[in-house]
């Protein structure tokens, strides 16, 4: 927290004592490289030392800015640092952190910055100055000049923090650092959340198109350090590879190079709805549109259409809520009718409403929405919907609007993830394969399919057979170890499981034990009776099918590698079609060496 500055504060005197060497102390962190785990430099940070008065940095910082002293005082700091580390020999860059605000605007002049990093004895060439900002920056470009100098001298540039606060991509590409890093925000829990995850992978192609290093800050978990790695970012910092401490470490722990080795390829997190989904809701629909209640006419309707030709439907009110709905062609026809003016014009207009409308809340999703599309009442294409606030009238919504929008998201969720569960689509599928390949780890492909599900579905609708695909979906990501098993859907009732645990056998015989006995609550009494339902087959000739149960086709993929992942599905797709065929419900395809490196015929 800031310090208010008043004209007895002890703010100067501190600064002094920092300027006059006695007031901070040097620490070093070092940043590791991920592919070795070698310490390839340090940042070092300065801490008020031992017996200053009881402030922090920030603190400091704070105080210089507000005495106009900031470029003093980070100056001390880069001083502090450098000849610390000038005197311990390490090895390895440092980096040194400064503010764009003292640089800009604080005093810090370059000649003065150069001769500090030059004259500390670590040579500045290998020395990095790591940008940071706790204020907008008004001019990147400005800044960008500034920091010409120091490149001028053979010092490499870093953009701190980025991914929080005011780093942004104007001030990347203004500086074209050569270090960008990822700040802690999206580094911490990064292989739990598939959001963070998507953000990273762009910063990750930003990276390679703008030509800098990536830093993932803050690392403390070993499935956020592994999955850093498998990205293909080059270095890593943070309390599991070493805290910041007097003494530059030669060497990361044995348990920081055993977090990094795993047993596993790191399975990325999976989005519980789709990464790429707009937070669009019913209120975004909203037409702004009069209403009418209960105690007006037809008349007064008449005269409303009449006035707005733009309208689709009038909502009759009752106190505010909600009570009905008059569709204009309905009424329009009705009220056309021989005599109906007279009979019905002065009336109530609930003569002529729907009683029934669709009613949305105004923050209701738009996924939630989608239900209604499949809905066997279609009023809505023709009536649209009432949109409400808080259960009070708020305006109408078109059904075209509703059907275009919740089109354009499913289109797009649908590229990575299966739109009924979520679940990885076909391209998520192949890329985990492929990286099981890249790094020749022994796994096991299960395809998982339903027996009888056309039946069922023909039978029962797609309502109801959406709801068994989505009850093998929830079984089959509730058996897996989401640390080291993938799941995949790759369309209609066919899931695809990547496993490599060890017990992956017993996983698959007790998700088909679990989905043969939930799924029989999906069907009617009288069908559970028989034991199956009749229906017709693809042919169209009626016969019994028999209650719809789970099938596993599994094949294990050891060296020698596939070389494509297309050759992997096309053996698992066989041990299904085999479990299929002989009612096994599992089977385990022993496929020799030659079909594991070969197309299947």
């Amino acid at each position: 927290m800031s310090m208010v500055i008043g004209p007895d504060n002890r703010g100067p005197s501190l600064l002094d004592q920092a300027a006059g060497g006695s007031g901070l102390r040097a620490v070093f962190q070092p940043v590791v490289r991920l592919d070795d785990m070698t310490v390839v430099a340090h940042e070092g940070l300065c801490r008020p030392a031992e017996g200053a008065q009881d402030l922090s940095v920030l603190d400091m910082l704070d105080l210089a800015r507000a005495k106009g002293r900031l470029g003093e005082f980070e100056l001390l700091a880069a001083r502090t640092v450098c000849t610390a580390f000038a005197r311990q020999s390490a090895g390895g860059r440092l980096l040194v952190n400064l503010s764009a605000h003292a640089i800009l605007d604080g005093g810090l002049q370059p000649d003065l910055l150069i001769a500090v990093l030059s004259g500390a004895g670590i040579g500045i060439d290998r020395i990095t100055v790591e940008i940071t900002e706790r204020d907008i920056v008004q001019n990147p470009t400005e800044l960008a000049h500034a920091v010409g100098y120091l490149r001028a001298r053979g010092t490499r540039i870093a953009l701190d923090d980025f991914g929080n606060g005011h780093s942004n991509f104007e001030m990347w590409n203004e500086l074209h650092p050569e270090i960008v890093k990822i700040d802690r925000y999206l580094v911490h829990g990064l292989a739990r959340s598939a959001e963070k995850l998507a953000i990273v992978r762009a910063l990750c192609s930003v990276a390679e198109t703008l030509g800098a290093d990536l830093v993932g800050e803050g690392v403390e978990d070993a499935a956020d350090l592994r999955l850093l790695r498998e990205l293909g970012i080059s270095y890593a910092q943070g309390f599991l590879l070493g805290r910041p401490q007097v003494e530059a470490l030669a060497a990361v722990s044995d348990e920081a190079r055993e977090a990094i080795r795993g047993h596993v390829v790191p399975v990325p997190p999976r989005p519980r709805g789709p990464v790429t989904l707009r937070p669009v809701q019913a209120g975004h629909l909203v037409i702004s549109a009069p209403a009418v209640t209960l105690q007006q006419t037809n008349d007064d309707v008449a005269v409303l259409f009449a006035r707005h030709n733009e309208l689709h439907a009038i909502a009759v009110t009752d106190a505010e809520r909600p009570v009905g709905l008059i569709n204009r062609r309905v009424f329009t026809e009705r009220l056309a009718q021989p005599f109906a003016r007279e009979l019905f014009g002065r009336k109530s207009c609930d003569a002529f409403m729907h009683v029934a409308p669709l009613l949305c809340e105004e923050g209701q999703s738009l996924e939630s929405m989608a239900d209604v599309l499949r809905g066997e009442d279609q009023r809505y294409l023709t009536d649209g919907f009432i949109i409400t606030r808080g259960g009070r009238y708020l305006g109408l919504g078109t059904g075209e609007s509703l059907v275009r929008r919740v089109t354009e998201q499913r289109i797009e969720a649908a590229r990575y993830a299966n739109p009924l569960t979520f679940l990885p689509g076909n391209i998520p599928v192949t890329e985990h394969m492929e990286r099981l390949m890249r790094e020749q780890r022994v796994f096991v492909a299960a395809y998982v399919d339903l027996n009888d599900f056309k039946p069922f579905n023909d039978q029962y609708g797609y309502f109801r057979g959406d709801e068994m695909i989505r009850l093998l979906a929830a079984i089959l990501t509730a058996r897996i170890d989401p640390a080291r098993d993938f799941v995949g859907h790759i369309g209609g009732d066919d899931f695809i499981l990547l496993f490599q645990s060890a017990d992956w056998e017993s996983r698959c015989r007790t998700i088909i034990a679990e989905f043969n006995e939930r799924s029989r609550a999906l069907f009617d009494a009288e069908d559970l009776a028989q034991g199956g339902i009749e229906g017709e087959d693809r042919r169209g000739a009626r016969q019994f099918f028999a209650l719809a149960t789970a099938s596993i086709g599994a094949v294990r993929i050891q060296a020698p590698f596939p070389r494509r992942p297309e050759v992997i599905a096309t053996l698992a797709a066989r041990a299904k079609r085999h479990a299929k065929r002989e009612r096994l419900g599992f089977h385990v395809l022993l496929a020799p060496a030659s079909e594991a490196t070969e197309p299947v015929r």
